[in-house]
């Protein structure tokens, strides 16, 4: 026998670990380490370390183990953050000027990307609107086909035929091929007929004979179920019975008619919610509502909004004790739920059980102490104002930082040296309240509130609230320069504490001191922070008058006018803002204001003639004609080649009879600044005074010699003559007029309209026919051709001119407007009309013409609403005024017509195919707006 130990009892190598080969790995115990022992020594490691270098065949080791690769654990300083400040730059002290430096870049980058802002938008813009065109989404490209779509008639649709489904309609097919149907008998039928019904009749013909299970056969082979009968008789007379004891209870008769027990007073009451119920609730909804609200209520019990909507569907049921024993469950479940137990306090106050709503306010007091909400409502539920304010105290006691409650405390008292106590107490309580520190300034006296305010203004130095109660208070004791300089110093103060408000805030601010009737601070606010948050590179003008025609637009005048102000002293040169102004002052302000402003106006622009004829007009229709006459004279001396202001004066002298003084101005005028507006003028005014006057033929000859291309020239020229009645003449100017200004319509209107006067109808068309050549698609042209052809009789032709008119003008109003009136059937205007507002929907001639149609039709709203349309749409077109005045006067008020004649002058019309003719006329040469209004009026068809 072998001397070798046997293998199992051999001792294991060293660091020996079982199934390691086999990728297990091994742990130790206490049981297999024993006993605690010293581990092996320095020299022993190198030693081991050596030898297993040695086997290996390495290098022996110079530390423990083999030396880690350079840099593997070391921080490389190239890949360190440079903002992350650590290690040694970590010194953690953030003060106050860091924050302040930051806020200096931040407002820094603020200002460079605000600089080229609306360049950088439009151009992106631009670019979103060229990607756009170059790439348009799918829903674009089919836009004109759907637009296409809303001419579709009814028949049309109506027409489409049905999208087939060729694989569903062959599956159904299949499916019903697979399905097999078979004949009901007539055994079924019958006793599906006979189920539920109570048989009453008696067999006669024979007798019956019971059967064992409680029928009875009949002599014809029939059953009779006597058990059944009876079962269905007791069932009908149960039912009888529970409606009887439903309409004792509820005090209604009964079924049988037994029960008489009604309640006078509630019968009415009862009835209503019966209707109401009956109407808007369904007794499924509530039960399934229940059972939903149960199911909530029972998977989480503490969630109070679960119990509050359960008790609400109970009383929206009508069960007002089930809704409060509900509530009171939720109180018991939630009884840190304020909500919960405000509703339990509703519940009960609401069906007259004051009493246990205290009790509840009281306990929910108990379980939630710091609620505001349940000590206002506590305090509430008291009658008696020693009660109120002893639960009010009992609340400061608990809740002494709550500024409602103190708010409540103080309105309750009636002695103003009361509150002021309280409200002082409060403020030494709460300092930060902005609100209970000017509640408290409004009970002081004025020297008093100053020391308030500056009290409050240190506590909460970052409230703009108590700068511009500082101001008020300014304003209130007469201390006009004070208001400025405080809410200088408020800005300042707002500034460095970084709690200024944004320009539209401010504003916002303005307006409701305005309404609070504080103007002086209101103008105050806007002087200080109007130019808020705006550089020189905004279009600053542009956004101040839209800010103040915004706030002209609230109703909010006095800060128009602090903007307006704060505008002009920036742009004081601009006329623009001038103007703005003045139409601000001419609204809504006074005479004199209006005269302090522009003559203000016209020392910054002196050269601007719109201004100088403004404030002379102004002065004129006061009844100043003399300082009407200095102004223009002052305008002459700052514009002296000006014809605007020379043909004002020429206005000004000859409406008030200064006929001489008026042509001597008009001769000067030629000589000084004779353009063609200015001879044209001069005949005008030689026509109003003597209608056929050599003067005026001698003047309109010499403007022509200087300005033969001028074409109202030629037509006064040729009006004279025909005023004369000499037509010859006449009908020369007019050829020579088309000949020198080909470009101009009203010319070659005259034209056609004398050759057909004196009865040639082929030469007015043949001129209608080389103006239309001269000016192609002229909606005018076109109308007069077709109203030639019908005023000759020639329907047809004057069908084929519509027809040619609607193809060259096919959005004019006008056009349409002569179809609809002279060329179709009553019966056919109104799908004519919406045919044009489709094409053309922004004519005011067409909304007149939907106007007239409605209006003879007698649907009188709507003619008056279509009248207002057109006249919003375009209130310089005179015939609109003239349409809406004639309706008025048959189908309006005096109010309304008053309304509309002041809006007519106000705006004051200037064109119009009858307003025109009639205001342009000689004999009505100084006629004013309401005149003309009422002549063009009676001469409409």
């Amino acid at each position: 026998m072998s001397g070798r130990k046997d293998f199992l009892s051999q001792p294991a190598p060293e660091n020996y670990v079982a199934g390691l080969g086999r990728g297990a790995t091994g742990f130790t115990t206490r049981s297999d380490l024993g006993p605690a022992r010293e581990g092996p020594s320095e020299d022993q490691i190198k030693e081991a370390l050596a030898k297993r270098a040695a086997q290996l065949g390495n290098a022996p080791p110079t530390a423990y183990g083999v030396g880690k690769k350079k840099g593997e654990d070391e921080d490389d300083g190239r890949f360190e953050d440079a903002e992350n400040e650590e290690g040694l730059f970590a010194t953690g002290n953030y003060d106050r000027e860091d924050d302040e430096a930051d806020r200096i870049y931040q407002a820094v980058d603020e200002r460079m990307d605000k600089r080229r802002k609306a360049r950088r938008e439009a151009r992106e813009r631009t670019e979103q609107e060229t990607y756009e065109r170059n790439n348009p989404k799918i829903q674009q490209q089919f836009a004109d086909l759907k637009r296409a779509l809303g001419t579709v008639s009814d028949e049309d649709w109506a027409s489409i035929p049905e999208v087939g489904d060729l694989t569903g309609k062959n599956r159904r097919n299949k499916q019903n091929e697979r399905q097999r149907f078979y004949a009901v008998p007539d055994s079924v039928l019958a006793g599906a007929r006979d189920t539920g019904q109570l048989g009453t009749e008696i067999q006669d013909e024979g007798m019956a004979t019971e059967a064992p299970n409680g029928s009875a056969d009949q002599a014809d082979g029939t059953m009779t179920n006597f058990a059944d009968i009876g079962a269905a008789r007791n069932k009908v007379m149960q039912v009888r019975l529970d409606a009887a004891a439903q309409s004792q209870t509820t005090g209604t008769d009964s079924v049988a008619g037994t029960s008489t027990n009604i309640d006078p007073k509630g019968y009415l009451t009862s009835l209503g919610k019966s209707e109401l119920r009956a109407g808007e609730t369904n007794l499924g909804d509530i039960k399934r509502a229940r059972v939903l609200l149960e199911s909530v209520i029972k998977r989480n019990p503490r969630h109070g909004p679960g119990w509050i909507a359960a008790a609400r569907l109970e009383e929206y049921a009508g069960k007002v004790q089930a809704a409060q024993n509900v509530i009171r469950r939720g109180a018991e479940m939630c009884p840190k739920s304020e909500d919960v137990w405000l509703e339990a306090i509703r519940l009960s106050q609401a069906h007259g059980n004051n009493h246990n709503a205290k009790v509840l306010a009281a306990k929910a007091i108990e379980h939630n102490d710091r609620s505001v909400k349940l000590w206002i409502e506590a305090m509430r539920l008291e009658q008696v104002p020693t009660a109120m304010k002893r639960v009010l105290r009992k609340a400061l006691d608990h809740i002494p930082q709550s500024v409602a409650i103190w708010k409540e405390a103080v309105n309750l008292e009636e002695d103003p040296n009361d509150a002021k106590l309280l409200l002082a107490k409060a403020t030494e309580i709460i300092p930060l309240s902005v609100e209970l520190w000017l509640a408290l300034a409004r009970l002081e006296s004025p020297d008093q509130a100053q020391v308030v305010l500056n009290k409050a203004r240190k506590a909460v130095p970052a409230s703009y609230e108590i700068w511009i109660a500082a101001g008020r208070l300014q304003e209130q004791i007469g201390q006009t320069q004070m208001v400025f300089k405080v809410m200088e110093r408020g800005i300042k103060q707002l500034a460095r504490e970084s709690a200024m408000l944004k320009r539209e805030d401010w504003i916002t601010q303005a307006e409701v001191c305005e309404e609070e009737g504080a103007p002086l601070t209101c103008h105050a606010i806007v002087k200080e922070t109007l130019g808020w948050g705006l550089d020189e590179d905004d279009d600053r003008k542009q956004i101040w008058l839209d800010d103040a025609k915004a706030s002209t637009n609230r109703g909010r005048y006095e800060t128009a006018r602090a903007i307006y102000a704060y505008a002009i002293r920036v742009f004081y040169n601009r006329k623009s803002v001038w103007l703005a102004a003045a139409e601000l002052e001419r609204q809504h302000g006074s005479k004199q204001a209006l005269w302090d402003l522009l003559g203000e106006a016209v020392k910054s622009c002196p050269t601007s003639e719109v201004l100088w004829m403004q404030l002379a007009r102004e002065k004129w229709q006061a009844g100043e004609v003399d300082e009407a006459r200095r102004v223009l004279g002052m305008a002459f001396q700052q514009n002296p080649g000006n014809e605007d202001i020379w043909l004002a004066a020429v206005k000004l002298e000859a409406d008030n009879g200064e006929t001489e003084k008026a042509r001597a101005l008009l001769a000067e005028a030629r000589s000084e600044a004779g353009t063609d507006r200015v001879w044209i003028k001069s005949v005008g005014f030689e026509r109003q005074i003597q209608k056929d006057s050599d003067a005026a033929l001698t003047l309109v000859n010499e403007g022509l010699h200087v300005y033969p291309k001028a074409a109202k020239l030629w037509m006064m020229k040729g009006q004279i003559y025909e005023a004369r009645n000499a037509l010859p003449q006449a009908r020369e100017a007019y050829n020579t007029g088309t000949r020198a200004c080909p470009q101009s319509v009203p010319l070659w209107l005259l034209a056609s309209r004398l050759e057909e006067r004196m009865g040639v109808l082929v030469k007015a068309r043949s001129i209608l026919d080389r103006a239309r050549l001269a000016v192609p698609k002229d909606p005018e042209l076109w109308t007069e051709s077709v109203r030639l052809e019908y005023r000759a009789k020639h329907m047809p032709a004057a069908q084929q001119k519509m027809a040619q008119a609607l193809q060259e003008c096919p959005t004019s109003g006008l056009v349409w407007s002569e179809r609809i009136w002279h060329l179709e059937a009553r019966t056919q205007r109104k799908p004519r009309i919406l045919e044009a507002i489709q094409k053309a929907d922004s004519d005011p001639i067409l909304f007149v013409t939907a106007a007239r149609i409605f209006w003879g039709e007698r649907k009188l709203d709507k003619a008056a609403s279509w009248f207002q349309k057109a006249a919003i749409l375009d209130p310089d077109y005179g015939d609109t005024w003239a349409w809406w005045y004639k309706f008025l006067v048959q189908h309006g008020t005096e109010e309304k017509r008053a309304e509309v004649v002041g809006s007519c002058m106000a705006n004051e019309p200037r064109h119009g195919e009858y307003w025109a003719r009639v205001r342009k006329a000689p004999e009505n040469g100084g006629l004013g707006v309401e005149e003309v209004l009422r002549l063009v009026a009676r001469e409409l068809e």
